[in-house]
């Protein structure tokens, strides 16, 4: 008997060694989100090696001549759908891999490890001396890594960097973007800080808030969200993050006794993120075409979750109530209309992820004016405390009193993360975008959220973004959902009508 001879032998080994690296890659994950979680900080060495190790792993696999040789082999094969576009994700990933040497992957991963072990100590003392010549060096690496990406892809150093996060991504779109909501935002932001002003003060609701009730809150949220704690924990640390697998996801917040605002506002966001991960195509599972589409449209949702829908009047009547049994408290300040205005504050603030809808773009501005400024060597590490301060005093009108209120406040500088931060507002504008389209499709979302009921709200998530994963480019992913490409017109609205016309 003759055995079946399979048509794609290239692609079938190709998609074998990438469920390797994505085994690799969740290792990476975990032993990440352990490091920022509950690893003793007498492990910061240790866990700095084995990450090294890991980074290494992986790369070699990737950058081995067999991959370049079945890459060429696949062009040949008849491949259509998912596969096809998984073979491209492939050669983008290996042309990013392949462009930087096993040496510097080792030394980026170590600069890193290093770089935030201080930044914990330098952000709890608000002291950027502590950590500036480790972050001196994790921008040198991180230059010396962009240059070699930019000549391999033919494009600049910033948008090197910036295809790692948003594939596809460039200086001139966001450029375009950012200068229509730089024009936009200042005078909206004082038009409704003078209506806040004329308005009765609200009041605020009356701590201590205890942790142990906040996170039961917490839980109760994510539970009707749609988070399932059979495939994910949440947890505390000093920064809230995402990380882990999707069979896996691992989300973390901070909470304040004093308030109980930004601790269940960060877990909606990161549950939004953890959603996302979740709802990705089971079949595709560990290919590149069945992750994530780039950070864009990752932001979307977790702010589609935070902004659009988890403050909008019909769920902030559903959370009063639980407000009031998990802290045990009444009154008015604990009323549906009153906790709207709670969480719909406007002012000028220091802290990028307690910010408001309308401020939080201009700290994402400059934080992409400063990271910019940083690769291309035009501000020094040294100096960019001042040239935050100045920033967010020409940008919000304030000034940070402490490092940790400033240029400290951010991990991602500090583990190498350069060019993630425009994808924080591009996100936030998609996310306007897609609950537009999907409250059209499905009008009776709103009503639905106010009952506890995600389910509508989730099942058109799934189908239009989360089921196409990295099938499409964030663009084509928007203009199949929404029927326009990326646009601040609807984002803009949003904010006109959330805080002029309510």
């Amino acid at each position: 008997m003759t055995a079946t001879m399979t048509t794609t032998p290239a692609t079938d080994a190709l998609e074998d060694r990438f469920r390797r690296l994505s085994a690799l890659a969740g290792a990476e994950g975990v032993l990440g989100w352990d490091q920022r979680v509950v690893m003793p900080s007498g492990g910061a060495e240790a866990r700095a090696e084995q990450l090294a190790t890991l980074s290494v792993l992986h790369h070699e696999i990737l950058t081995a001549p067999a991959v370049a040789e079945a890459l060429d082999r696949a062009s040949g094969e008849p491949l259509e759908g998912w596969r096809a576009a998984n073979l491209a994700e492939m050669r983008r990933r290996h042309a990013h891999a392949t462009a930087v040497s096993t040496d510097l992957v080792d030394a980026l991963s170590r600069a890193g490890s290093r770089c935030e072990a201080l930044w914990r100590e330098a952000r709890a003392k608000s002291d950027f001396a502590i950590v500036r010549d480790a972050l001196t060096e994790q921008i040198r690496l991180v230059r010396e890594e962009a240059a070699a990406k930019a000549a391999a892809l033919a494009t600049s150093p910033y948008e090197a960097l910036l295809d790692g996060y948003e594939p596809g991504g460039s200086i001139a779109r966001i450029d375009g973007l950012f200068a229509e909501l730089e024009a936009a935002l200042p005078p909206l932001l004082d038009a409704v800080l003078e209506r806040q002003a004329r308005a009765a003060p609200q009041e605020t609701p009356a701590g201590p808030f205890p942790v142990a009730a906040q996170r039961t809150l917490a839980h109760r949220v994510m539970k009707t969200l749609g988070f399932d704690f059979d495939h994910g924990r949440l947890d505390e640390t000093l920064h809230p993050f995402c990380g882990g697998v999707p069979d896996d996801v691992r989300i973390t917040t901070r909470y304040d006794e004093g308030g109980f605002v930004s601790g269940i506002m960060g877990v909606i966001h990161e549950t939004g993120h953890a959603l996302y991960e979740r709802g990705l195509p089971a079949s595709w599972r560990h290919q590149p075409v069945g992750e994530a589409r780039g950070m864009v449209m990752h932001e979307s949702q977790s702010l589609l979750m935070e902004m659009q829908a988890c403050r909008s009047p019909a769920f902030l009547g559903l959370l009063s109530g639980w407000a009031r049994e998990a802290f045990d408290s009444d009154g008015a300040a604990w009323d549906p209309e009153n906790l709207r205005r709670v969480y719909t504050r406007v002012e000028r603030s220091f802290i990028r992820v307690e910010a408001d809808e309308i401020t939080y773009p201009l700290h994402v501005i400059l934080r992409t004016r400063l990271e910019r400024a940083l690769l291309s060597g035009d501000l020094a590490v040294a100096d960019l405390p001042g040239a935050w301060n100045d920033g967010m005093a020409d940008l919000l009108g304030v000034t940070p009193p402490t490092d940790t209120l400033g240029c400290l406040q951010d991990i991602h500088w500090y583990d190498g993360a350069v060019g993630y931060f425009p994808t924080y507002t591009l996100g936030a504008m998609a996310a306007a975008q897609l609950f537009q389209a999907a409250v059209a499709a499905k009008p009776e979302i709103p009503d639905a959220i106010g009952c506890g009921d995600f389910a509508p709200l989730l099942g058109w998530l799934r189908e239009n973004i989360h089921g196409r994963a990295s099938s499409l480019g964030t663009e084509e992913i928007l203009r199949a959902a929404t029927g326009s490409e990326l646009s601040a017109a609807p984002f803009m609205a949003h904010l006109k009508s959330r805080y002029l016309d309510t």
